[in-house]
Formats: structure tokens, sequence, C-alpha cells
């Protein structure tokens, strides 16, 4: 007896569906991938084109942040997490409180935006920076 050789079977793997499931796969990685996010980067601070003073000295309040991270407030060093109970004393004595924030070149801009942070939290809105003329 005499067996028949069996033949090959064509075996493909269908691709129609295939976009589809690429799709639906970048699109689930798009969904649940997170980006990071940068706090705070070193960076020089922009020199002012143009300066407007103050017109009254009255009702503003200076902070000193030299590169060092000190930061001075009417001439007394403090620490970043006392800025908001001090700012909220001034703000609540006198409501037209500016703050005027006078930084050092070479001051992170992360601890810029704590200070910020800091007089946002105390209701203390009203903010200037301090820079030099070109």
């Amino acid at each position: 007896m005499k067996f028949k050789k069996k033949s090959k079977l064509n075996i493909s793997v269908p691709t129609t569906a295939m976009p589809d499931i690429v799709f639906m796969l970048i699109f689930f990685f798009m969904v649940s991938s997170v980006l990071r996010t940068h706090e705070g980067l070193n960076i020089m601070m922009p020199k002012a084109k143009q300066i407007e003073k103050l017109e009254s000295k009255v009702h503003v309040t200076y902070i000193w942040v030299s590169k060092e991270g000190l930061i001075s407030i009417d001439g007394r060093l403090f620490q970043i997490k006392s800025i908001r109970n001090i700012m909220y004393e001034k703000r609540s004595v006198d409501p037209q409180l500016i703050v005027s924030i006078r930084s050092d070149e070479l001051v992170n801009m992360e601890m810029i935006s704590k200070i910020h942070k800091e007089l946002r939290l105390a209701d203390a809105l009203a903010v200037n920076y301090s820079t030099r003329a070109i």
C-alpha cells in the first residue's frame, strides 16, 4: 500500500485588521503614558528693555533673593516657608501692598516659583519683579 504524500498547506496570517490594531495600540499608549514635567529650570533672568518705576513707595515691601538662596524681607532673613505668614500679616495691615521681588541673575527659577507660590497663598497678588535696564 502506497501512502499519499501530504501536500503542504499554505497558511497565511490575515493582515486586513493590522492597521486597526496598530492604531488602537498607539492610542492606548498615548492615553496611558505620562509626560515628565520639569519644575525649576536653571535659566538666566532676562534684562528689561523698559522699566516702570513704582510711584509710591509707601505700599511696597521688598523681597531680596541671593544666588545662595537667602531670602530677605525688609532687611531681615527668613526661610521660604515663613513668607506666607509674614506677607499675610503685612497684607492684613495694608491691603494695597505691592511686593517687589529683587533677585540675583543666578537665582534658580524654581526658587522664584516657590516664592511666588507662597505669595499667592498669602493673597499677596500684586507682585513686581525688579530688574535693571540694558
